[in-house]
């Protein structure tokens, strides 16, 4: 316990890396897997996620709620998934807006327990909820803006980027980016290309060989964010954003959406299994999993 209090609360630098719904209600949507279900049934104790949805506007707001730093772990994302898909399935929702009850950070990205010393098999459910946060949302039928109000790395970076557009608080202090690299891990090729078809082939290509974290205006000047606010107006901004989104007529933006995001997203579908048994393989490797030891107990000593 003492050391997963250690790892969430230096989870800044921690973020490791952080079913496909259509472009139209009338097409086939995946649904939450039944093993997730199960999962947050016998495991969750406490809520992670809270949503507030105005049924006058159709606007949904997802405040992530699990102290201190929102850390991805397979409870959490198994909660944020059936949460999205609630939404999904509500037809009076058309747009959903993701931020952070937390102070200072929106998420620090995957938990690292669920890593470490953890069997292949837990691994792999870890990892198959991962893929399902993503293709929840970069392939949702909604509008979604992310309202980020603190750092933002790794996991939490990706999570962003899923969505349609991105408000940052301005603040120097905090940070975003895709930083896997400085912990000796390789960003999937979905984070990749979630990224490239963010900021673009050259920016994605330094950013993730070097595991940089732009500070907001950095952020900005690359496109990795959309617009930066006071911190105290990012919730309001994004909903003042929202409301243009949803003045352009829902089917044709639903289409171009899906035409946009489809080929990357069936890359990945296409590929699901086969990333999974990459990512176990090569995160229980001996030097991975040694790695990763060395940055927990610097971790606990530096909470000491």
């Amino acid at each position: 316990m003492a050391l997963r209090a250690a790892l969430r609360n230096n989870c800044a630098l921690t973020g490791l890396f952080s079913r496909l719904s259509s472009c139209s209600r009338r097409h086939v949507r995946v649904c939450v897997s039944p093993v997730l279900v199960a999962q947050q049934r016998n495991n969750s104790t406490s809520q992670k996620i809270k949503v507030d949805f105005d049924q006058s506007t159709g606007v949904a707001v997802m405040h992530m709620q699990s102290p201190p730093v929102n850390s991805l772990s397979l409870d959490f994302l198994t909660e944020f998934c059936i949460s999205v898909e609630k939404l999904e399935l509500d037809k009076s929702c058309r747009g959903l807006i993701i931020t952070s009850s937390q102070p200072r950070v929106f998420s620090a990205g995957l938990d690292i327990l669920e890593m470490y010393g953890t069997s292949p098999e837990r691994c792999g459910e870890f990892w198959r909820a991962v893929q399902e946060m993503w293709l929840k949302v970069y392939g949702s039928n909604l509008v979604t803006i992310a309202a980020i109000n603190g750092s933002s790395p790794a996991g939490g970076c990706l999570m962003s980027m899923t969505c349609d557009y991105r408000i940052m608080a301005d603040n120097p202090r905090f940070s975003i980016g895709l930083n896997e690299t400085q912990l000796g891990i390789v960003a999937p090729f979905w984070f990749k290309d979630t990224m490239v078809n963010t900021v673009g082939h050259r920016h994605t290509e330094a950013a993730l060989q070097l595991g940089l974290l732009y500070n907001p205006a950095e952020a900005l000047k690359v496109g990795l964010v959309d617009l930066l606010v006071p911190e105290d107006q990012v919730l309001g901004s994004a909903v003042q954003t929202m409301a243009k989104w949803l003045a352009i007529p829902e089917h044709a933006r639903q289409i171009t959406k899906s035409m946009m995001r489809k080929a990357t997203i069936d890359k990945l579908v296409s590929n699901r299994e086969a990333d999974i048994q990459h990512f176990v393989k090569f995160i229980t490797k001996d030097s991975i999993q040694k790695s990763l030891r060395t940055y927990l107990e610097m971790l606990k000593k530096r909470k000491a």
